[in-house]
């Protein structure tokens, strides 16, 4: 089992309001480039959206229950098939999206307990939380050609040091997806 965070990223780190819905002054920099830098599976996920589960908090889930249901691409299936856990304190009806079900327990021992590969998706608290715990095995990141020098981090300042490896890098259009894992795992 591995916990895999996915995330759309700037070249300075920042991963809040890619898509502009947060209104932010630097909101929707994913879009900047075009559909085709974002669409489909730019983390080549591939089968482990089929045999593993998604992991998303509640605004994640409660803006892709939104979006992903009325698609009908191919990965749009492979998205609304794929298991999802939702780690919330507020929700308690997650039926809006296909395979959704509800966290129970705390979200540490809920993620060290699961024997799939988890697939953690935006959710900034989550990857957080699980970053503090040491959880994470595999960071996927596709980083575009933009600078915001303000916004919320996937890795804050006060992170402490974190050694990975650089397993792949591929272009992909504007973007680039980078494949990182932690050093010895």
């Amino acid at each position: 089992m591995s916990v895999i965070v996915i995330a759309f990223t700037t070249l300075d780190g920042i991963v809040s309001d890619p898509d502009g819905r947060g209104g932010t002054p630097g909101g929707g920099w994913m879009f900047r480039h075009g559909p085709e830098a974002v669409a489909g599976d730019k983390f080549r996920l591939g089968a482990t959206l089929d045999e593993g589960v998604m992991l998303l908090g509640r605004t994640t889930w409660e803006l892709f229950s939104q979006l992903w249901p009325h698609r009908d691409d191919p990965f749009s299936a492979r998205m609304n098939a794929a298991r999802k856990l939702v780690a919330t304190r507020t929700l308690t009806d997650v039926s809006a999206w296909a395979n959704s079900q509800i966290l129970t327990g705390e979200l540490v021992d809920a993620v060290k307990q699961e024997n799939r590969d988890v697939v953690v998706t935006g959710s900034l608290s989550v990857v957080h939380a699980l970053m503090a715990e040491d959880l994470i095995d595999e960071y996927r990141l596709v980083t575009l050609p933009t600078v915001l020098g303000t916004g919320d981090r996937l890795f804050p300042t006060d992170t402490p040091p974190i050694h990975l490896e650089c397993e792949s890098s591929q272009q992909t259009g504007p973007a680039v997806l980078t494949r990182y894992r932690r050093s010895g795992r």
